[in-house]
């Protein structure tokens, strides 16, 4: 594959693309989705499961012989832009990103198979701020099949069917895969800024687990499974951008102001200009990362650092310059530029600083301190 076919969107992934953004159009509106995340049921069940069973999202990066699609990360990182471009709030990061990225590492084609299937959802029980390429004490014990521990702020698993685990052990790490619904499961929920994606505190009071993985194989997978969320979170990232410049782009085409179109003043042109530069770049460096993990380039590393390095601090200023640019009524609870703002701070914050993936790039490719 070409440098630039490295970029591109295939006809497939095109295809893919307009089903998940008719289906999100029509089952996330801003006004249900407000309304939602201001109960106990911050995601939406039905979604999810159109989403696995009908489109079948879930599977994409799963192989047939398990019940995906035999498709890639590639495949995966277009339905993660979508999912930023309406702040779905949907388990997919956790589940089928993370816990498929891990369990496909060790082979657990039985999980696999639920996962692809909607039948189940999972999680990888680590903070979502844990940097790929970092490797700390893991914050759950193990002896034999017992698991005691606490893991803070990990991403969607309030409501997960399956926890995998690494824990430590007298011997080494070990991988484990954990029934959530076990009364030795504690689950507490956080106050995250992104309503729309929930964090929970997970306390493990003698918990049993199934032993995956022990050994560099475990950490390998808890590595593979980081360094492809923090790829895909990027591409988030980039649909969270995307649709900020869209919204505010038609916005400034409808209020007026002195007889005139706001987007007609030069000030608001440059603006929005200068941000679009920056989103057409995020997009190459995103679908770079994509493409890095799904055919397991020996650059992934480098593509993962400089994703979130970049990505992070676009969506950001794409989400800030759509409350600014939004006026009075961007900074309304019933307006949408706060949900996209928080989502980007948040993400922001996920896998590791921008600052954090900077220093790590920078010792990737030998450049001084």
């Amino acid at each position: 594959m070409s440098v630039t076919e490295h970029l591109l969107y295939t006809e497939d992934e095109s295809e893919l693309r307009s089903g998940v953004r008719d289906l999100l159009t029509e089952r996330v509106p801003l006004a249900g989705l407000l309304a939602r995340i201001e109960t106990n049921e911050p995601y939406d069940p039905k979604l999810w499961r159109v989403l696995t069973e009908q489109i079948g999202a879930a599977g994409l990066a799963i192989d047939d012989a398990h019940g995906g699609s035999g498709a890639s990360w590639r495949e995966t990182a277009v339905v993660m832009e979508e999912l930023g471009r309406s702040v779905a709030p949907t388990p997919f990061l956790g589940s089928a990103v993370l816990a498929t990225a891990a369990l496909r590492a060790v082979q657990a084609g039985a999980l696999l198979a639920d996962l692809a299937g909607g039948r189940r959802s999972a999680t990888l029980a680590l903070s979502f701020a844990s940097v790929p390429g970092v490797r700390v004490p893991y914050p759950v014990r193990a002896d034999g099949d017992v698991l005691t521990g606490t893991v803070t702020s990990v991403v969607d698993a309030g409501t997960a069917d399956v926890l995998v685990v690494p824990a430590d052990t007298a011997d080494g790490p070990v991988l484990y895969a954990v029934d959530a619904g076990q009364h030795a499961v504690d689950r507490r929920p956080v106050v995250s800024l992104d309503l729309t994606r929930p964090l929970t505190d997970l306390g493990l009071t003698g918990a049993i687990g199934t032993v995956l993985a022990r050994g560099e194989q475990a950490e390998a997978a808890v590595a593979t499974a980081l360094a492809t969320g923090a790829a895909l979170l990027a591409s988030e990232q980039l649909g969270v951008a995307e649709y900020c410049l869209e919204s505010t782009v038609a916005y400034m085409k409808t209020r007026h102001q002195f007889g005139r179109p706001v987007g007609s003043f030069q000030g608001p042109k440059h603006r929005l200009a200068a941000l679009w530069v920056s989103i057409a770049q995020a997009r190459a460096v995103a679908r770079h990362a994509a493409a890095c993990v799904a055919a397991d380039d020996p650059d992934t590393a480098v593509a993962v650092a400089l994703a979130q390095a970049h990505c992070s601090e676009i969506a950001v200023r794409a989400a800030e310059e759509c409350v600014q640019l939004h006026g009075g009524i961007g900074f309304t609870w019933e307006h949408h530029p706060h949900l996209y703002l928080k989502r980007a701070k948040a993400d922001a914050l996920a896998f590791g600083t921008p600052d954090r993936h900077r220093a790590i790039l920078a010792r990737l490719v030998d450049l001084p301190a």
